[in-house]
């Protein structure tokens, strides 16, 4: 391990696509929707050979500071921190980026979702290792995905021609591409050169407050006016002023206009972003008719569907691609090609004024 090294954990969203489980108090990355540990757990589990927890810091919101404080107790409560505003992650990165300065000159900051599944976790760190070493060396550092099938819900990160998967070194980043349509996507995965963009990043915390100064001088005025993280006064400050930076990601506040990005294109390490319902369906494990049901189940000329029905028998009887989720207040029932839409659920829930399913 490398005493300079730190991980930022993001898990400050609510998860809407996973209504009626998601909620605000309850939202996805605190969930167990695969295995029995919930993704933030499995995040920092991931991570524990690389960057053991006394290094680890989470920037999250107020309704779920206290939960995943319960479910981390190994983190030090101090850096479980709660967003007085939403700001995207431009802000938050930096915010973050400005604490372990404070702390630590040297320190290098791998940026993680809280919600995201590795299957070989072996291969996975390889390709943080490499990513973290690049980092070091002042480079801003991105992680591609090889990607599996033309997919139109991750952007892309464009590597010059013939970036083989698995390098262990740094390789320029041409350009970045919002979500493509299908034809788009298929042309970028016959290249052989398009990566999906896994939402990883590493650099130095120095090195990305001076490009926040350069590309979002208003948000980096604000966060360096902040006290050390180790002042009486920082939460306060923090409250009063974090509020006023820029709503903005990343992507396009730095990396988008950066010229020293880099990246890692990595071989498949079993990288699901499960973004949906749909995404836990694919993960799952299937009867003969490709059902995926926690429970006992009784199918019928039933076909491809996922139910979360807990503590419940399941019967099925002459359906087939549904997404049936059941809590205790709530019911879903979907189909499972339109699962990134369960957060339009939401949407109109927070028009009814619907707290109480929020």
């Amino acid at each position: 391990m490398n005493s300079h090294h730190y991980g930022l954990i993001l898990a400050g969203g609510r998860g809407t696509r996973f209504w009626p489980r998601s909620r605000r108090r309850s939202a996805k990355q605190v969930l167990n929707v695969v295995g029995e540990r919930s993704l933030i757990q499995g995040t920092v589990d991931r991570l524990a050979t690389l960057i053991p927890p006394e290094r680890i810091w989470v920037l999250t919101n107020h309704h779920l500071r206290e939960t995943i404080g319960e479910q981390l107790p190994e983190v030090p409560k101090r850096q479980i921190l709660a967003e007085p505003a939403q700001r995207n992650t431009a802000p938050a990165i930096g915010l973050a980026a400005h604490i372990l300065h404070s702390l630590d000159p040297e320190a290098v900051m791998g940026v993680f979702p809280s919600d995201q599944v590795v299957a070989a976790p072996r291969a996975y760190r390889a390709a943080l290792r490499a990513a973290l070493k690049g980092a070091g060396a002042g480079r801003l550092m991105v992680l591609g995905i090889q990607p599996r099938w033309p997919e139109t819900g991750y952007g892309y990160i464009e590597f010059p021609r013939g970036a083989a998967p698995g390098g262990k070194e740094p390789i320029p980043v041409r350009r970045f591409h919002e979500k493509p349509e299908l034809r788009k996507a298929r042309r970028y995965v016959a290249a052989g050169n398009y990566y999906w963009n896994s939402g990883m990043f590493f650099w130095r915390a120095d090195v990305l407050l001076e490009q926040l100064r350069r590309h979002l001088p208003k948000t980096a005025t604000i966060l360096a006016a902040l006290p050390g993280f180790r002042s009486r006064e920082f939460d306060q400050r923090m409250q009063q002023t974090f509020p006023l930076c820029e709503n903005i990601s990343i992507d396009y506040a730095v990396l988008e206009k950066a010229d020293n990005v880099s990246g890692i294109p990595a071989a498949d390490f079993g990288w699901n972003d499960v973004g949906s319902w749909n995404a836990v369906y694919e993960l799952g494990s299937r009867d003969d008719c490709g059902n995926v049901i926690a429970r006992e189940s009784v199918c019928l000329d039933a076909h491809r569907n996922f139910v979360d029905a807990r503590g419940k028998m399941v019967a099925l009887l002459g359906v087939q691609d549904l997404i049936v989720v059941d809590t205790p207040d709530a019911l879903l029932v979907a189909s499972r090609e339109r699962a990134q839409q369960v957060g339009d659920v939401v949407k109109a829930l927070e028009q009814r004024k619907r707290e109480d399913l929020l």
